[in-house]
């Protein structure tokens, strides 16, 4: 495996793969590597001749009370995970050479699919999200790039900007890793103490039970909306975000009944340390 931190030097290195006609997979990510990220990584070595991962922790894509200076950051711990799960290149850049200008060009995806979830309370969170990733595709021109459904939003909005702007790339987009009580797997779980981290689990359980009330049935998303809510308000250590639930592709509104596949997302604060998780519902 080889460690870059240079555009210059790993376009060098690059370059006898592309011309040679070999397919290049990559990894974003902005460290803390933890067994999401190894999978990702994984599935990319082994669909792909030669494997980037960057670990960039990307400044524009936190707003101004956000965690973007004790975002934690271990490179040498993240190279060796990365180069079990299967790296062959890491790329790991000062900010200074992705953002070499202070007058920024940026990137941005617009309408309902940024202002909704995340999006609400992080307005310039895609922005940033939509430019670094630009970036990256052009510098490295891979032939597929790989993400965790875990950023669902993230998701949605990158695949609206790669089919609008025409990138040559294909989105991979790989199943939730979870911890063994069904957790998501998230850098973030670090910051939660024990108590939170036990109650952390609803997060998990109300979306299972959403999707079995879904199995049996229900339709309505203002049902399903209710019993995640009350499932997570039930826990005195839980602050709600949000609950929602938009329809995919797009994160469309839903009608008063479902009849396509919807994406059911929540937002939870425990402590100071907020949470993620989804599960998509799709008939059979």
């Amino acid at each position: 495996m080889i460690l870059c931190k240079s555009i210059l030097e790993l376009k060098n290195l690059l370059n006898s793969a592309h011309h040679n006609g070999k397919s290049i997979g990559l990894v974003p990510t902005m460290g803390a590597l933890h067994e999401g990220h190894a999978s990702l990584i994984t599935a990319c070595h082994k669909e792909n001749d030669l494997t980037v991962v960057s670990i960039f922790v990307n400044p524009t894509q936190f707003g101004p009370n956000e965690d973007y200076e004790k975002y934690p950051r271990n490179l040498t711990k993240d190279c060796q995970t990365a180069d079990t799960a299967g790296a062959d290149i890491i790329f790991s850049p000062k900010p200074k050479e992705l953002y070499p200008s202070n007058d920024m060009t940026w990137v941005e995806v617009t309408g309902n699919i940024v202002k909704v979830l995340c999006g609400r309370t992080r307005p310039i969170h895609f922005r940033g999200v939509a430019t670094i990733i630009t970036k990256l595709f052009h510098i490295i021109n891979p032939d597929k790039a790989y993400f965790g459904q875990k950023d669902a939003q993230q998701v949605e909005v990158l695949k609206k900007m790669v089919k609008d702007l025409f990138f040559p790339v294909q989105l991979r987009i790989m199943p939730i890793i979870r911890e063994s009580d069904g957790l998501a797997k998230s850098s973030r779980n670090t910051y939660l103490t024990s108590e939170q981290r036990k109650a952390a689990v609803v997060l998990y359980k109300s979306l299972q039970y959403a999707k079995k009330l879904f199995t049996v049935g229900e339709r309505r998303p203002q049902t399903l909306i209710s019993a995640v809510t009350s499932m997570i308000a039930a826990e005195p250590l839980s602050h709600i975000d949000y609950v929602e639930l938009y329809g995919l592709p797009g994160l469309v509104p839903v009608p008063t009944t479902i009849t396509q596949p919807v994406l059911l997302a929540v937002a939870v604060k425990f402590g100071e340390t907020r949470l993620i998780d989804n599960i998509i519902l799709e008939a059979e």
